[in-house]
């Protein structure tokens, strides 16, 4: 009779955006992250 609340939460995600779309964020996500790990290490290098 009710859907539960993470019923319509997956729902609402699903509707929203295309799974290309959220690949394309993950990716930048990564990458961001990439990026910044690799600038704290090489800060912590050149502290050396």
């Amino acid at each position: 009779m009710f859907d539960s609340l993470t019923d319509k939460i997956r729902e609402a995600e699903d509707a929203s955006e295309a799974p290309a779309r959220r690949w394309l964020r993950y990716v930048g996500i990564l990458m961001v992250s990439m990026l910044a790990f690799g600038a704290l290490y090489a800060g912590i290098l050149f502290l050396e």
